[in-house]
């Protein structure tokens, strides 16, 4: 079977049909919005595709304006999953593209017009494309390999449908939309499965690295406080422990709450949970850059401080201390004040382990409960 316009239009159309489902499938095991708008952008190209092919039959409103609308439609929806993945709110400019091409429905349809509307559908679909990867920009932040690939794929999508309308017009090449005639339509069908198969996979990359994301972040954090974990704590640690020196010392601060089992006893675990979630928040509000919080596990909580002092342990501590304690007061009552003990352990060189200094840390934390509680104590480690 010989690959004539027909025959590319018809393997586009099964293309992007696959790739509308493939995207919705992946879209329902990970609820990605992204995704949705891609699938349904896929799935607008399959049915543009199916409307071209009817203006060999003679039903050209419907298989040029209609299909060539439909891919502009199409390409929006890329746009807008792609907005959608990097958080961007898209300014409502763009939908005067889909205005400008219904308001060309009323122009009449003289000879030249074929160029005319190629060269309009083209700057079109190149605008949008260029936008698409124009926010796919690393920001800073590093991009997965499928974002990567989507943005490079989209710039070239769109500097393929620029040149296509600078060559309309500079080289004055052949057109004929209604039977699929000249060598820009030729091109422009064999790059647009090609596209399909590229945008597909970068895409599906794309939600697939970060919802590899999601998952990891959801294996290091506590899940009700949202810290780290001890997990996560024991990977971080050993780094920010090599930083300590005499000059640039670390400490570690261990936070156990006092009389805490009163909290769940009279007002229930949702009670317990609010105040193990509202000291996470202080220890957040009230960290320094470069510092490590984690969740050990019940009401305990540990703190790494890089390159800090005796004085400026105790006074974090005595704060969150001071913020804690007030909080639980007006919060709930208990016949014995809900306070926090607190143990720390300054070290001047890297210690042995993370473990070593948690029994420095923890031992202070006892010294510190032996002495009445609602207290801090800062212990010199190695």
């Amino acid at each position: 079977m010989a690959l004539d316009p027909s025959t590319i239009l018809i393997l586009t159309t099964a293309l992007a049909a696959a790739a509308a489902l493939y995207l919705a499938v992946e879209w329902r095991s990970v609820r990605e919005k992204s995704l949705l708008y891609w699938s349904a952008g896929f799935a607008v190209i399959t049915v543009g595709c199916v409307l071209a092919l009817l203006r060999s039959s003679g039903f050209l409103l419907v298989g040029i304006w209609f299909a060539n609308g439909l891919l502009i439609a199409a390409h929006g929806l890329f746009l807008a999953g792609v907005a959608r993945f990097t958080d961007v709110r898209l300014s409502r400019a763009w939908y005067l593209i889909g205005v400008a091409w219904l308001a060309m429905l009323l122009v009449p349809g003289e000879a030249w017009w074929s160029k005319a509307m190629l060269v309009i559908q083209s700057l079109f679909i190149a605008g949008i494309c260029l936008r698409a990867s124009f926010l796919l920009r690393p920001h800073g932040v590093s991009l997965s390999v499928g974002a990567v690939q989507l943005r490079y794929v989209l710039l070239l999508h769109g500097i393929f449908y620029f040149a296509k309308a600078a060559s309309i017009i500079a080289l004055n090449t052949v057109v004929d939309l209604a039977a699929f005639r000249g060598e820009v339509i030729q091109v422009s069908l064999v790059e647009g499965a090609m596209a399909i198969m590229l945008i597909a996979l970068s895409m599906t990359g794309t939600e697939r690295h970060r919802r590899e994301e999601r998952i990891e972040q959801l294996a290091a954090r506590d899940p009700l406080t949202a810290l780290y974990n001890r997990r996560a704590l024991d990977q971080r640690a050993p780094a920010l422990l090599q930083q300590a020196s005499p000059h640039s010392p670390g400490a570690l601060l261990v936070i156990d709450i006092d009389n805490f089992k009163q909290v769940n006893d009279l007002h229930g675990h949702s009670a317990g949970d609010k105040l193990l979630v509202a000291l996470s928040e202080m220890i957040c509000n009230t960290l320094s850059q470069g510092a490590l919080a984690a969740r050990l596990g019940g009401d305990e909580f540990v703190i790494l401080l890089p390159g800090t002092s005796s004085e400026s342990v105790e006074a974090l501590g005595n704060a969150l201390r001071d913020m804690f304690s007030q909080m639980a007061q007006q919060a709930f009552a208990t016949p014995k004040a809900v306070t926090l003990s607190m143990g720390g352990t300054l070290f001047e060189q890297p210690p042995a382990s993370l473990a070593q200094l948690l029994e420095l840390g923890d031992a202070a934390l006892y010294a510190s409960k032996r002495d009445g509680r609602n207290s801090v104590r800062v212990v010199r480690g190695a």
